[in-house]
């Protein structure tokens, strides 16, 4: 007959010094100094500050003319008039608008983070001769202010016939974004070489190796830079400004911009600060979803060594 033997079991960590530490509440352990409490409180207070002109824009959104310049002044609207929410869209073609730079943010950031991701890939894998070359000169066309370039760009636009069309704002974006180009490259630097090389002995091709291992590693520097790129292209007015002329190819930015032209003579301001609301919805809604890869992306550039 087998003996059994008992097995032993191990005592549980007590929350003495030779055991866990006892988990306290979050609200304990928040503040360890009084330096963590004046960080604090000066972030409550820097946030508070950027968000004052929100706070005033909506409650402007939603009062009558005769209440915007009342003194003192009335953050509460008395009485509310979401009346002016409807207004906006006989107003002046904002549906139109919407449209058009919904066409242009998404079609730009589509295929352009395809090809930014692909240039970042290039610049910093693959071995091409002159690739660092080519890259400080794309850096240096950064360094042209935009003002120096409207004029010949335009011109160019207007000889083949882009201009008062969507084309203009749509067509450069497709090559890419050499910001994202950059910060993307400047990431992927730090992915081992050996992994590159390992998988390229194994038979796999420069499409492949990105799509399963080096994309899953740069996807936070990824979604951090589309949602920036996003928010540029969705509020971008001088390109608009520039080469658009009729009211149906009009973007938002240029339709609010209307708005003010039209109705700011009136002091109809609650029209104006409801249309912007309206256009800053999309920008607001898409940041809060993904702030947090905005996070971790930074986190893990800082950590790469």
């Amino acid at each position: 007959m087998a003996a059994t033997s008992a097995v032993p079991t191990a005592p549980l960590p007590t929350s003495g010094a030779g055991g866990l530490r006892s988990r306290r509440p979050r609200s304990e352990r928040a503040f360890r100094s009084p330096a963590d409490v004046i960080v604090f409180v000066v972030l409550c207070l820097g946030a508070i500050t950027m968000l004052l002109p929100l706070a005033w824009m909506l409650s402007t959104s939603l009062k009558t003319q005769e209440n915007v310049f009342i003194l003192p002044p009335q953050w509460i609207p008395d009485p509310v008039e979401w009346g002016n929410y409807l207004r906006i869209w006989e107003a002046g073609p904002l549906l139109s608008g919407i449209v058009n730079s919904s066409i242009v943010s998404l079609t730009v950031i589509t295929v352009g983070t395809v090809t930014s991701c692909y240039a970042a890939y290039g610049f910093s894998k693959l071995r091409i001769p002159g690739k660092n070359a080519i890259f400080l000169a794309l850096l240096a066309g950064i360094m042209i202010p935009f003002p120096a370039l409207m004029i010949p760009t335009f011109m160019l636009f207007s000889q083949i016939g882009w201009v008062d069309t969507l084309l203009p704002l749509i067509v450069p974006g497709l090559f890419g974004n050499l910001m994202m180009v950059f910060f993307l490259r400047q990431y992927l630097m730090s992915v081992p070489d050996s992994l590159i090389e390992a998988a390229v002995i194994d038979g796999a091709t420069h499409p492949q190796i990105f799509a399963r291992i080096v994309l899953p590693l740069i996807r936070p520097a990824i979604a951090a830079q589309v949602i920036l790129w996003f928010m540029g292209t969705w509020n971008d007015y001088l390109g608009p400004i520039i080469y658009l002329n009729s009211e149906n190819v009009h973007t938002l930015q240029l339709v609010i911009a209307n708005f003010n032209a039209t109705y700011a003579v009136q002091t109809d301001y609650p029209l104006i600060m409801a249309a912007s609301i309206v256009a800053l919805l999309p920008v607001l809604v898409v940041f809060l979803l993904f702030q947090r890869q905005i996070i971790e992306s930074i986190a893990l550039t800082g950590n790469k060594g």
